[in-house]
């Protein structure tokens, strides 16, 4: 797949790296754990410049974001809850449980987005609640582009320094995500009992 993937960029450029990355968010057949550092590999040999390369891949994932975003803002609440009514006994979702998740999500949605774009898997799912919870569209660009362009950087450098050595490279990337995921865990565990454990 890495090699289908560099095939795309090197016809492509920077339009293909922005394609994918579009691509990446809304229908994620590669993802961008591939694409990036492949583009940071090309870029290493020449082909590309690494500038070029995280400005092409953030536009692509930030648009994606947006359509998004603009979808989840179509899905009203009332609806929203009509269906946990009928459905959500078979997920065991309560809509009054729906109902706290989405309060929550307006307050401290902008942290959610920031740390949301640099997890894997929860990167392009984030901005459909972000829309969903009526979060301000330039709150949510701000923290998604900041989030967007911390992430593609860290994997176009990944790939443009390590690029020869594939195996170390994806050590690493796999490490920094679990990282990534774990400070927002204990962060979201810290918040929990701040606000609730301790006021009891």
């Amino acid at each position: 797949m890495e090699n289908w993937v560099i095939q795309i960029i090197e016809r492509l450029g920077y339009l293909g790296i922005a394609f994918l990355m579009f691509l990446d968010n809304v229908f994620p057949p590669i993802p961008s754990e591939i694409i990036m550092p492949s583009a940071g590999y090309t870029a290493s040999r020449g082909q590309l410049q690494i500038i070029g390369v995280i400005v092409a891949g953030s536009l692509g994932s930030i648009l994606a974001a947006a359509i998004l975003y603009a979808l989840g803002r179509q899905i009203s609440h009332a609806a929203l809850f009509r269906w946990t009514d009928r459905y959500g006994k078979y997920l065991l979702i309560q809509t009054k449980d729906l109902q706290i998740a989405l309060e929550w999500f307006e307050k401290y949605g902008h942290r959610i987005v920031f740390f949301g774009r640099m997890i894997p898997a929860v990167r392009s799912l984030i901005s459909i609640p972000a829309g969903m919870s009526r979060m301000p569209f330039w709150k949510f660009m701000l923290y998604s582009s900041l989030g967007t362009v911390i992430w593609t950087t860290f994997l176009a450098g990944v790939g443009f320094y390590f690029g020869e050595n594939q195996a170390f490279m994806f050590s690493i990337m796999h490490r920094v995500g679990y990282l990534i995921l774990a400070i927002t865990l204990m962060v979201s565990v810290w918040w929990i009992y701040h606000k609730f454990y301790k006021k009891r």
